[in-house]
């Protein structure tokens, strides 16, 4: 029984405090936890296990709702709903499915913990996350890695990388952003861009580039980022390409794409998984699962207005079976 009350004992919908919602999957009215556990029992039950309906429920229910199904789940079977989903399922639907128990914080946290532990580094998801979730989320993240791991998040990122890297990683879980000021400070966006330009990012000027983009709120970072083409002939992300490699270069990349786009950020790194035939599961999951209640809706739009085609009809081309109709149903319909 401990997965259930480990994963769901928390209700945490750790979406940041000063950003908007676009999710796909909302709330189902005539909301029933009984009739959907029910529903659950029997697919589970059925000889060879009912993926539909399985998939029907648990991708039109939010995180919340399916908590109460898992409760009503355990009522009825005497049996956690978890453990029960993991035995009648396999392969890229289980994770899909496994994923969508578990609130958006736990599952960052999660990916988080299966990204550094063992052997080797999955650096990408690190940087995908750590670099891309707002204050607010990377609080929670990190209280819910601390409830789920009994481990601090920064010690563990500590222990796995290293350098100008591991201080850039360890700046922005420490969570010291500024929130947004309602006063634009002209001065400071002028004194921020020189900085900048005037450290470059390599060598000396790296802390000085940690600083300002781990502690400055976005809108501020925004201008400061308009304001630095005065000084220099690159924009922000040439002058990363230009000075610095590597997992650093990454990092300082995705958070410029997120400060000027977070939803064209998580668009191009779709657009990217399912570039060849099949697609990059573990990256589409990951993205769809984490935002289909934070702005999944915007990063479908955006998608769309950049590659010419829907995000549905690409997941469609680039997947198949079960795991295909999964991901389809939590981006909502074909835009």
């Amino acid at each position: 029984m401990a997965m259930v009350s480990e994963f769901l004992g928390q209700l945490s919908l750790n979406v940041g405090a000063h950003e908007p919602t676009y999710p796909t999957v909302v709330a189902a009215m005539d909301f029933d936890p009984d009739r959907d556990a029910a529903r659950i029992e029997t697919a589970i039950k059925t000889k060879g296990v009912d993926e539909q309906t399985i998939i029907d429920v648990l991708t039109k229910r939010t995180y919340s709702q399916r908590r109460e199904i898992a409760f009503a789940y355990e009522r009825r079977a005497k049996k956690d709903m978890i453990s029960a989903l993991k035995g009648a399922l396999s392969g890229s639907l289980e994770t899909v499915v496994l994923g969508l128990m578990k609130s958006t914080a736990q599952y960052d946290a999660s990916e988080i913990r299966g990204s550094i532990k063992g052997l080797g580094t999955d650096e990408e998801t690190l940087i995908e996350i750590v670099c891309s979730r707002s204050n607010a989320e990377l609080v929670e993240i990190k209280r819910v890695y601390k409830e789920l791991f009994k481990k601090d998040l920064d010690k563990d990122v500590a222990g796995d990388t290293s350098g100008n890297f591991a201080k850039l990683l360890l700046a922005l879980v420490q969570a010291k952003r500024a929130d947004p000021s309602s006063i634009v400070d002209y001065e400071k966006i002028d004194e921020d861009a020189r900085a900048l330009y005037d450290a470059g990012v390599k060598k000396k000027g790296t802390d000085t580039w940690i600083s300002i983009m781990s502690e400055r709120s976005v809108p501020h970072l925004q201008k400061v980022f308009e304001r630095y083409k005065s000084y220099s002939p690159y924009d922000m992300q040439e002058s990363i390409r230009k000075e610095v490699k590597g997992d650093l270069e990454k990092s300082f990349l995705t958070l410029v794409q997120c400060f000027e786009n977070k939803q064209l950020y998580f668009a191009n790194r779709l657009s990217e998984a399912m570039k060849c035939k099949g697609a990059k599961e573990k990256v589409v999951t990951r993205i769809v699962v984490s935002r289909c209640e934070v702005d999944l809706k915007k990063i479908c739009s955006e998608f769309k207005t950049h590659y010419g085609q829907s995000l549905h009809k690409t997941i469609a081309e680039h997947t198949k079976g079960d795991y295909q109709k999964a991901l389809l149903s939590l981006c909502g319909g074909d835009d």
